[in-house]
């Protein structure tokens, strides 16, 4: 049983070690071509008509700020065709069709877009608006955002020749600071975005379009076959299938698109676990056409790291499951030279939190203050590993799920509130119940560890502890919140 036990703790530390040491190579890059720029047409003319799509779906508090926003971009009128792409079933119907019927009156070519069904969900209704888009370019913004007034000038000046297909800016966070949630949040997408996205595409690795607060090529998205919707992250399928076409991307990281993050836990899951299943959707579809295509061995190595960093989630579950009898293995007496060996892969902890060290040192002067949460994200990104490992599984099994949207409160500053909400889901799932015994049996482990003096391992089981009581005492305290 000792040897199951070790064995089996031995390949989930390997396995995080080798996704968590691939930080240092993203910080070895991002020093090898941090000097890198992307050209850009210096004296841009706004003479190309351009469709901005604004996908939705029951998004009642944000709607009226996402239209007024977009057109309030400084772009032509008459060069500018808005798309509201709405799936509503709720009030945001209506309040969608008075809104674009007073942009009408002011000159807005915009249009309310709806479909009988939502087949498809998200990429069904892009891949519907693609049908009515008279635009060179495609413009996508999700609910939640509040693009800049400059977006389309600036982004638009990078489509330098013909084979940029695609623009992606950074995304910045209307409400950062609103609390540990979205604090841990903001730094984990900054560390996607600073790092990953940048350090890829000036490296000349494959990256994606994250979905929203991005410019295509519509003839890109044409001659890559269109949106799918046989996974639920339409964004990465499509971004790599226009790679492999040759195709090229772009990615802005000195231009922002300010974004709403979710502010609610329950909703936070549920959008973990989307881009976690799709994820993994992606890479069974993707991966094999990777590894089939002529592209470098260095870019499809990367291709594969990318699309399948989310298969760590078990293997967190697991190390969490398997710290508890290791205390009392260790202490048999029997194993030293194991444990010994173990110690290395404490260097896969430095590595990640170097790489988010670069990320906010990069964008942030504030970035001493940002850093310092990362024990506490660290510890949130273990509490997550119940919901995600089951997006994994059911991603592995090719278990079909509908797009469940993140719904957005218009929640920026602390004078605002999303209890009360209509969108707040008033249920507990029986995920968080499993969390709330990790995080029982994971106490269990720092009592262990104290017991027998095990101070190397109590760090780790303190976060775990952390991740698993946060996460689900927090799921139950927002689904019973009262106004």
């Amino acid at each position: 049983m000792e040897e199951i036990v070790l064995i089996s703790y031995f390949v989930s530390l390997f396995i995080l070690f080798v996704f968590g040491c691939h930080g240092f190579i993203m910080i070895f890059y991002h020093n090898k071509y941090k000097n890198v720029s992307h050209e850009q047409t210096q004296d841009f003319v706004a003479d190309k008509k351009v469709t901005i799509q604004l996908p939705l779906y029951n998004e009642l508090y944000v709607v009226e700020r996402l239209i007024d926003t977009v057109c309030e971009i400084e772009y032509p009128k008459d060069l500018m065709e808005i798309q509201v792409l709405d799936d509503s079933t709720d009030e945001t119907i209506s309040i969608v069709a008075n809104k674009v019927a007073e942009k009408k009156l002011l000159g807005f070519n915009i249009h309310h877009v709806r479909r009988d069904n939502r087949e498809g969900f998200k990429a069904g209704a892009l891949k519907e608006g693609m049908k009515l888009a008279t635009g060179e370019f495609i413009a996508i913004f999700d609910a939640d955002f509040v693009p800049k007034k400059d977006f389309l000038i600036k982004t638009l000046s990078y489509f330098t020749d013909d084979k940029v297909g695609m623009v992606q800016t950074r995304w910045e966070h209307l409400n950062g600071d609103y609390s540990i949630l979205t604090k841990a949040q903001a730094l984990a997408l900054d560390g996607h975005f600073v790092i990953e996205q940048n350090v890829r595409n000036k490296a000349g690795f494959f990256i994606n379009f994250n979905g929203t607060g991005g410019v295509w090529r519509k003839s890109c998205i044409e001659n890559a076959g269109n949106w799918h919707s046989d996974t639920l992250t339409e964004d990465l399928d499509l971004s790599y299938r226009a790679q492999l076409k040759g195709w090229r991307f772009v990615f802005l990281r000195d231009i922002v698109s300010p974004a709403e993050l979710p502010s609610e836990i329950n909703a936070l899951k549920s959008q973990q676990f989307r881009w976690t299943k799709g994820a993994i959707e992606t890479s069974k579809k993707i991966l094999p056409l990777v590894w089939k295509s002529d592209v470098p061995l260095r870019v499809k190595l990367q291709a594969t790291f990318h699309l399948t960093n989310n298969f760590v989630f078990p293997f967190i579950l697991l190390a969490a499951i398997l710290n508890v009898p290791l205390v009392f293995v260790k202490n048999s007496g029997s194993h030293e030279a194991y444990f010994a060996v173990m110690s290395i892969f404490v260097l896969a902890f430095v590595s990640s939190f170097m790489f988010y060290l670069y990320s906010q040192k990069d964008i942030r002067t504030d970035w001493r203050k940002k850093i310092v949460l990362f024990p506490l994200f660290m510890a949130g990104s273990m509490g997550f590993a119940v919901n995600n490992s089951r997006a994994v599984i059911e991603g592995l099994l090719s278990r079909r799920s509908e797009f469940v949207r993140t719904p957005k409160f218009k929640v920026v500053d602390n004078k605002d509130s999303w209890k009360g909400n209509k969108y707040v889901e008033k249920k507990i799932e029986p995920s968080v119940f499993v969390e709330l015994m990790m995080a029982i049996y994971c106490f269990i482990g720092i009592l262990a560890s104290i017991y027998f003096l095990e101070i190397a391992v109590l760090p780790f089981q303190i976060l775990f502890f952390i991740g698993f009581s946060f996460v689900s005492f927090t799921s139950i305290k927002h689904a019973y919140s009262k106004n």
